[in-house]
């Protein structure tokens, strides 16, 4: 029997702190990876194309996005790992 993933609550957990850091703890650091660069290039060019006079929310918006996102993606894929393997076909 193979080792156990990580707790599903662990993958959220971390993907919450840090972008694309779920993907990478459930295994996927390709995807967690697409996620931290996507997150990072939307935050820049929303950054750009805003003025001072915005939130740093409202600056940051686009990555804020693609980070939401990638939340229960991480936690969904972290949950049906955890499943599978409880489950015993992982």
């Amino acid at each position: 029997m193979r080792k156990a993933p990580p707790h599903p609550y662990a993958v959220l957990l971390l993907a919450v702190l840090m972008p694309g850091g779920g993907h990478v703890l459930a295994g996927q650091p390709q995807r967690g990876f697409g996620f931290a660069l996507f997150t990072l290039i939307l935050a820049a060019i929303s950054w750009h194309t805003t003025t001072p006079d915005h939130s740093f929310i409202g600056r940051a918006a686009l990555g804020l996005f693609v980070w939401a996102i990638s939340i229960p993606d991480a936690y969904r894929v972290g949950r049906t790992q955890y499943e599978l393997w409880a489950r015993g076909h992982g």
